[in-house]
């Protein structure tokens, strides 16, 4: 008893003495869980102009090795990232998860340029910059949000914000006149590369809403907006109304004909087992009627054995001719009820009576 007992303590060290789950260690191969640096917000991120910044402390800028080795907590590295954040998406949600990932001590902060400044270099937004501020402010990743954020990052707004590294794709970026807006910030080193998530982005939304709009025009007509609301003319407003009771009269004669294929399917079922029981039942009476009427049936046995019957009923059994004749016994006389007369007799009986009636004389006067 005593091996299994050590093996047991054995196991139950190794168990314990591993830092990893179920007691792995880096020699595994198994990673180890990694501690959550921050627990999940309850508020949205502040603003720029909200947050006190204690420019007592001289700024210094950390290189890149220095962050990326880590920095002490009280001195994360502040990563800018700016955009306009349009119909805010899964692809902007993801630049900003990687900008906060750069370093192991991040504080990301992010810049959101105004309606005026997009409308004049890059074209009309969907949401207002107050929405758009908004929607930002509530991702997770967010520390801070500047408003109103510049188009070209200039020295004054990197140092007034302390920022230690811009986050971006890496992709040139030409507008107001200049090939890559953050050609200047690549030449000073402060420049950390993000990838772009493919497939979604602000103008494929915009796209797919005008590629589809008489769908959504309809949709909004049917939920309640007016044309005026959705900027539809008089024409369209009827013209989609009709396109609504159309596919409604398409709709209800789809149910029909899904419904009659239903019941269609459940009567060739029920046919087919009434077929068959049908069958059954035809077999089964077929083959009765052949074991009650056929050539071998029961019914010409039951002839068979009716016959004889019949026959030694109507044909007597002859008596032999050795056994003594015995006379037979004169019938009783039937005598009419309520009567004393005797009923008229036979001639026979009259002459026996008569010879009766003389002997009995006879014997009186005898007397």
């Amino acid at each position: 008893m005593e091996p299994p007992t050590s093996s047991r303590l054995n196991s139950r060290k190794r168990r314990k003495d591993g830092s990893g789950p179920n007691g792995a260690t880096e020699l595994d191969g198994i990673p180890l869980k990694m501690s959550r640096r921050s627990l999940g917000l309850r508020e949205p991120a502040p603003f720029s102009d909200e947050v006190e910044i204690d420019y007592s402390k001289p700024y210094i800028r950390v290189t890149y090795e220095e962050a990326m080795r880590g920095t002490p907590l009280d001195r994360p590295v502040r990563v800018y990232a700016d955009g306009i954040f349009d119909l805010f998406h899964s692809g902007h949600a993801r630049a900003l998860m990687q900008a906060k990932n750069l370093f192991p001590n991040t504080y990301l902060i992010v810049g959101v340029c105004s309606d005026e400044l997009t409308h004049n270099f890059k074209g009309f937004t969907v949401m207002n910059e107050n929405e758009r501020y908004d929607a930002v402010q509530h991702c997770r990743y967010v520390d801070e949000v500047v408003r109103n954020a510049p188009w070209t990052l200039t020295p004054e707004f990197l140092a007034e914000h302390r920022i230690d590294f811009v986050a971006h794709d890496d992709i040139p970026y030409s507008s107001a006149g200049s090939d890559d807006v953050y050609k200047h910030i690549k030449e000073a080193g402060m420049f950390a590369p993000t990838q772009r998530t493919e497939g979604i982005s602000t103008s494929d939304i915009i796209t797919r809403i005008v590629r589809d709009y008489d769908v959504y025009a309809r949709r909004n007509l049917q939920r309640g907006y007016t044309a005026k609301e959705l900027n539809v003319s008089f024409i369209n407003e009827k013209k989609y109304h009709l396109q609504e009771r159309v596919d409604k009269v398409k709709k209800r004669v789809k149910d029909v004909e899904e419904k009659s294929k239903e019941f269609v399917q459940k009567v060739e079922e029920k046919s087919i087992d009434l077929i068959q029981k049908w069958e059954e039942k035809s077999r089964e009476f077929i083959g009765n009627f052949l074991e009650m009427f056929g050539p071998e049936g029961a019914l010409k046995h039951m002839l068979k054995e009716g016959k004889g019957r019949m026959l030694q009923a109507i044909s007597p059994k002859q008596s032999p001719s050795s056994s003594p004749t015995h006379d037979r016994s004169p019938s009783p006389s039937f005598r009419w009820p309520f009567s004393t007369k005797t009923p008229p007799s036979s001639p026979a009986n009259r002459s026996r009576n008569e010879s009766a009636v003389t002997y009995d004389i006879s014997e009186d006067e005898e007397d």
